[in-house]
Protein backbone atom coordinates (compact mmCIF):
# COMPACT_ATOMS: atom_id res chain seq x y z
CA UNK A 1 0.00 0.00 0.00
CA UNK A 2 1.34 3.43 -0.93
CA UNK A 3 0.94 5.32 2.36
CA UNK A 4 0.93 9.11 2.38
CA UNK A 5 2.35 11.17 5.23
CA UNK A 6 0.15 13.13 7.62
CA UNK A 7 1.19 16.40 5.96
CA UNK A 8 0.37 14.98 2.54
CA UNK A 9 -2.99 13.84 3.87
CA UNK A 10 -3.77 17.32 5.22
CA UNK A 11 -2.74 18.94 1.94
CA UNK A 12 -4.89 16.55 -0.12
CA UNK A 13 -7.82 17.17 2.23
CA UNK A 14 -7.27 20.92 1.90
CA UNK A 15 -7.32 20.69 -1.90
CA UNK A 16 -10.49 18.60 -1.71
CA UNK A 17 -12.17 21.04 0.68
CA UNK A 18 -11.21 24.15 -1.30
CA UNK A 19 -12.20 22.70 -4.70
CA UNK A 20 -11.98 25.52 -7.32
CA UNK A 21 -10.22 27.80 -4.81
CA UNK A 22 -7.38 25.31 -4.18
CA UNK A 23 -4.31 27.41 -4.93
CA UNK A 24 -1.06 27.55 -2.99
CA UNK A 25 -1.75 30.26 -0.41
CA UNK A 26 -5.33 29.10 0.26
CA UNK A 27 -4.14 25.50 0.70
CA UNK A 28 -1.43 26.65 3.12
CA UNK A 29 -3.91 28.72 5.18
CA UNK A 30 -6.38 25.83 5.34
CA UNK A 31 -3.66 23.36 6.37
CA UNK A 32 -2.45 25.75 9.09
CA UNK A 33 -6.00 25.98 10.47
CA UNK A 34 -6.36 22.19 10.47
CA UNK A 35 -2.96 21.44 11.97
CA UNK A 36 -2.98 24.40 14.36
CA UNK A 37 0.69 25.07 13.67
CA UNK A 38 2.72 27.25 11.33
CA UNK A 39 3.82 25.81 8.03
CA UNK A 40 6.50 27.43 5.94
CA UNK A 41 5.88 28.00 2.27
CA UNK A 42 8.31 25.23 1.38
CA UNK A 43 6.61 22.85 3.84
CA UNK A 44 3.53 23.16 1.62
CA UNK A 45 4.87 23.57 -1.91
CA UNK A 46 7.45 20.76 -1.76
CA UNK A 47 4.86 18.12 -0.71
CA UNK A 48 2.35 19.52 -3.23
CA UNK A 49 4.88 18.98 -6.01
CA UNK A 50 5.69 15.50 -4.66
CA UNK A 51 1.97 14.64 -4.64
CA UNK A 52 1.73 15.92 -8.20
CA UNK A 53 4.66 13.73 -9.31
CA UNK A 54 3.01 10.71 -7.65
CA UNK A 55 -0.16 11.37 -9.65
CA UNK A 56 -2.37 12.43 -6.72
CA UNK A 57 -2.76 16.02 -7.93
CA UNK A 58 -2.84 17.98 -11.14
CA UNK A 59 -2.05 21.68 -11.34
CA UNK A 60 -2.34 24.62 -13.69
CA UNK A 61 -1.60 28.32 -13.59
CA UNK A 62 -4.12 31.12 -13.80
CA UNK A 63 -3.72 34.12 -16.04
CA UNK A 64 -1.58 36.90 -14.55
CA UNK A 65 -3.57 39.59 -12.79
CA UNK A 66 -2.84 43.23 -12.03
CA UNK A 67 -4.05 42.64 -8.47
CA UNK A 68 -1.19 40.17 -7.99
CA UNK A 69 1.39 42.38 -9.69
CA UNK A 70 1.26 40.33 -12.87
CA UNK A 71 1.82 37.03 -11.05
CA UNK A 72 -0.13 33.84 -11.61
CA UNK A 73 -1.78 31.51 -9.10
CA UNK A 74 -1.05 27.79 -9.24
CA UNK A 75 -4.27 25.83 -8.73
CA UNK A 76 -4.45 22.16 -7.70
CA UNK A 77 -7.05 19.45 -8.17
CA UNK A 78 -7.26 15.91 -6.81
CA UNK A 79 -6.94 13.12 -9.33
CA UNK A 80 -8.80 9.81 -8.97
CA UNK A 81 -5.52 8.41 -7.56
CA UNK A 82 -5.49 11.21 -4.97
CA UNK A 83 -9.04 10.38 -3.92
CA UNK A 84 -8.07 6.70 -3.60
CA UNK A 85 -5.04 7.65 -1.47
CA UNK A 86 -7.31 9.59 0.89
CA UNK A 87 -9.75 6.69 1.09
CA UNK A 88 -6.91 4.28 1.88
CA UNK A 89 -5.55 6.45 4.67
CA UNK A 90 -9.07 6.96 6.08
CA UNK A 91 -9.67 3.20 6.08
CA UNK A 92 -6.29 2.64 7.74
CA UNK A 93 -7.10 5.18 10.48
CA UNK A 94 -10.51 3.60 11.08
CA UNK A 95 -9.02 0.10 11.34
CA UNK A 96 -6.26 1.23 13.68
CA UNK A 97 -8.62 3.15 15.98
CA UNK A 98 -11.28 0.41 15.96
CA UNK A 99 -8.93 -1.92 17.82
CA UNK A 100 -8.33 0.48 20.70
CA UNK A 101 -10.42 1.26 23.76
CA UNK A 102 -12.08 4.65 24.02
CA UNK A 103 -9.45 7.19 25.06
CA UNK A 104 -11.90 8.95 27.37
CA UNK A 105 -11.82 5.94 29.70
CA UNK A 106 -8.09 5.21 29.49
CA UNK A 107 -5.61 6.08 32.20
Amino acid sequence: MDIITRTEEILLLSVWRLQEEAYGLAIRKHAIRLMEKKLSVSAVYIPLERLKKRGFLTSWESEPTDKRGGRRKRFYKLTPEGLRALQKVKTLHEKAWAELPDLAFSR
